[in-house]
């Protein structure tokens, strides 16, 4: 899995997670191919990043490198051996891990693609997050001319019923 935990420019502590792509062998080409995607996908939202950290694993190429500096995003290697350089992506594979992974029976991959989709939805458009004041990083936009009564709110089950999303019913 390709995990990209990326924080908007002048804007700490809010992170918005893309899962890219999931395989059992990604390669220095493929890695490449997900930095264009995900590239091209960032212009398209308008949305503007100033760096990239990443380990030092080899699938990481010059080529994958060149993607974002192209861009200007400034690519940032982690120190050899440590883990905590990258702490906001470190913390994201625990929350998901704890959060989905460790109740969730995975039966493929492509079950694993959708569940990775699914939680990182949510993780992004409903799952409260502490450095921003329990708000989330891309709330979904509704128009509600009053606030709701208890009455007007509505249970939407994420992951089987794993995790409850509530809103207000129009």
């Amino acid at each position: 899995m390709l995990l990209f935990v990326l924080t908007a420019e002048g804007d700490a502590g809010h992170d918005y997670i893309r899962c890219q792509e999931v395989t059992d062998h990604p390669t220095g080409s493929l890695v490449t191919q997900v930095a264009r995607d995900l590239a091209g996908d960032l212009a398209e939202q308008g949305r503007s990043f100033k760096f990239l950290i990443w380990d030092r694993d080899a699938k990481f190429t010059a080529s994958f490198d060149k993607v974002f500096a192209s861009e200007g995003i400034e690519v940032i290697k982690t120190p050899v051996r440590s883990p905590r350089a990258n702490a906001f992506s470190e913390r994201f594979v625990r929350t998901i891990r704890e959060e989905c992974l460790d109740w969730t029976l995975v039966l493929g991959r492509h079950h694993l693609e959708a569940v990775f989709r699914d939680y990182v939805r949510h993780y992004n458009e409903h799952r409260p997050h502490r450095g921003l004041r329990l708000e989330v990083p891309a709330p979904v936009i509704t128009m509600t001319p009053t606030p709701p009564s208890l009455s007007d709110i509505a249970c939407h089950d994420v992951l089987g019923g794993l995790i409850h999303e509530y809103r207000a019913v129009a």
